[in-house]
């Protein structure tokens, strides 16, 4: 079986981590947030939490397009919390890359055709150490990657605001996997 990159998107702190971890209990190869891997790198090293935004989008997109290829040979099901697509977004959001690059990136870094958009969950939403946006900007993020994802051709599918097993089972039902 040739391997298949799910992608969840969305906001900040609406469960995509959480789900990420159910899968990978359930013996998921799963793969984490860039944004959240380069912030908690550079709090490490005593740097401030986020580079500039353009510089931002890019240490991204370059972690994303490297755990990419780390996942070329996996067979079946990859879980991946945002991917290239997130990151060529925010370049794009920035006027960082002109419309020729965007598309050969989206070309060469496709993911599963269902992408899971997780929508904002207030009840839910918490701040942490990498987390530092309000809940109306979590909003915002949703909205842009849901019209992001159609954009590029996606099929957004929303994870319903229910429990962990619960989303756990919908999204393997929708792929068709054994939940």
């Amino acid at each position: 079986m040739p391997t298949q990159r799910i992608v969840f998107a969305g906001g900040p702190g609406s469960g995509k981590t959480t789900l990420l971890h159910a899968l990978q209990l359930r013996g998921y190869p799963v793969v984490g947030d860039s944004a959240r891997a380069i912030i908690q790198t550079r709090k490490s090293q005593s740097l401030s939490s986020r580079l500039p935004p353009r510089e931002f989008a890019h240490a991204i997109l370059r972690l994303d397009i490297q755990q990419y290829e780390e996942h070329t040979f996996q067979a079946g099901l990859v879980f991946f919390e945002r991917g290239v697509v997130d990151a060529v977004g925010m370049l794009h959001e920035v006027g960082a890359l002109p419309e020729n690059e965007l598309k050969a990136l989206l070309s060469a870094y496709p993911y599963h055709r269902q992408v899971f958009l997780f929508p904002p969950w207030e009840a839910i939403y918490a701040n942490d150490d990498e987390r530092d946006q309000t809940f109306v900007e979590a909003v915002s993020v949703y909205r842009r990657a849901s019209g992001w994802y159609e954009r590029c051709g996606y099929d957004v599918v929303e994870v319903p605001k229910v429990g962990v097993a619960e989303r756990c089972a919908y999204v393997l039902q929708a792929l068709g996997a054994a939940a």
